[in-house]
């Protein structure tokens, strides 16, 4: 089972469009920066090429991950020592019987969306305690990643 990088390319670009609906100051925008106290002139100063072409680069490891996380035929490729050519015929019989379960956008966001909840979430907090930010916004940055990475492993985990 080889890396699906169209998918996961195409799925780099939900961090991008979520945030930019997200983040709208019409939506959370406004809330956001008074959690984060930032000002739309400080947000003026960054350098958006940069922003947006790491933003894609760093989604499109994420999504590196959440194929291993939603994808459950890779522990299969794992269990072989990760090279199939070399695996017994029971590797080819199990690929044969199960290489399609559970590779469904809902599987995927299902599993996506318990690593937003147990483990970006955690992540997310812990910095925002120590920073001295409110709850609220942890939890815009949460929601936004909730939704975020269960959209990207759906998507990983249907497109086949």
């Amino acid at each position: 089972m080889q890396p699906n990088f169209i998918a996961i390319a195409v799925a780099a670009l939900i961090p991008l469009i979520t945030g930019f609906i997200w983040y709208n100051p019409k939506v959370l925008g406004t809330a956001w920066m008074k959690a984060a106290e930032v000002d739309e002139a400080r947000l003026k100063k960054g350098n958006m090429l940069m922003i947006f072409g790491l933003t894609y680069l760093f989604s499109f490891f994420m999504g590196m991950i959440l194929q291993f996380i939603t994808i459950h035929q890779f522990g299969a490729v794992g269990m072989v020592g990760g090279d199939p050519s070399t695996a017994n015929q029971s590797y080819a019989d199990f690929m044969n019987d199960y290489g399609h379960a559970y590779r469904t956008f809902k599987h995927g966001a299902l599993h996506s969306a318990m690593t937003g909840l147990l483990f970006i979430f955690p992540i997310l907090a812990i910095n925002a305690f120590f920073e001295r930010k409110s709850w609220k916004y942890i939890w815009i940055n949460a929601g936004y990643w909730f939704i975020t990475v269960t959209l990207m492993g759906g998507i990983i985990c249907a497109w086949e």
